[in-house]
């Protein structure tokens, strides 16, 4: 009764905070991009509105199943990890993006896209996006699972992340060019990668740390 319960907490929760999300990617961020101080606006759309969709509630609702989940939510944040051990995926990432910086510019050099609000984009949405997807979606389908079974909540966990692109990607324009380009396989192997790194190391920091770097890339090199 009680995994009953929390699958349909899970399917209620996605349908929600989608829709949530949705409307605002597609309706209130236009709004907010209308505030001539970019920072201010940046700050708004990612500390505040971001943080309110997706770190609060899924917060709330690892705290509330916490006997239904995994990992708690104060496991999470302490447990111990040998940061060394997963050193080869930073520099992989590096060396990934330093690629496609030098194959797209001739020469390794800072995008002309840069701007310093990003920052505010890095610090945030490493945290916001992990504590949903990996902290509280992935962390309610693994429990009790032995290593073999983990694959399958990892795939729909990478499709899940997925499909919650899609509001940004559609305000963006490139929903297409990401499908016809493959793009969007990048993102799937980035959530399957911090997924797996989750069951593995039972902290949220590791993945975190990961995706803020990641995105920190992209926005000085991609």
């Amino acid at each position: 009764m009680q995994n009953k319960n929390l699958t349909k907490t899970l399917v209620i929760y996605f349908i929600v905070f989608y829709v949530a999300w949705a409307i605002s990617t597609l309706w209130l961020m236009p709004i907010i991009d209308l505030i001539t101080n970019e920072y201010i606006a940046s700050i708004i759309k990612v500390a505040i509105l971001k943080n309110l969709v997706w770190t609060v509630p899924a917060g709330f609702l690892i705290k509330k199943y916490q006997d239904s989940v995994e990992i708690s939510l104060n496991d999470m944040f302490t447990n111990k990890v040998s940061w060394l051990k997963y050193l080869p995926i930073f520099l992989l990432f590096t060396i990934y993006i330093l690629v496609c910086n030098y194959k797209q510019y001739g020469s390794i050099i800072i995008s002309p896209d840069f701007k310093y609000t990003d920052l505010i984009t890095v610090l945030f949405v490493g945290l916001t996006e992990e504590l949903v997807f990996r902290g509280w979606i992935l962390n309610s389908t693994i429990k009790g699972k032995k290593d073999d079974d983990i694959y399958i909540p990892i795939v729909i966990n990478a499709l899940l992340f997925l499909s919650i692109h899609f509001p940004r990607w559609i305000a963006d324009g490139i929903l297409i060019t990401n499908f016809a380009s493959l793009g969007f396989i990048q993102v799937m192997l980035l959530s399957a990668i911090f997924s797996y790194i989750f069951t593995k190391t039972k902290s949220i920091l590791v993945p975190i740390a990961l995706h803020m770097y990641w995105d920190l890339l992209v926005f000085l090199l991609g």
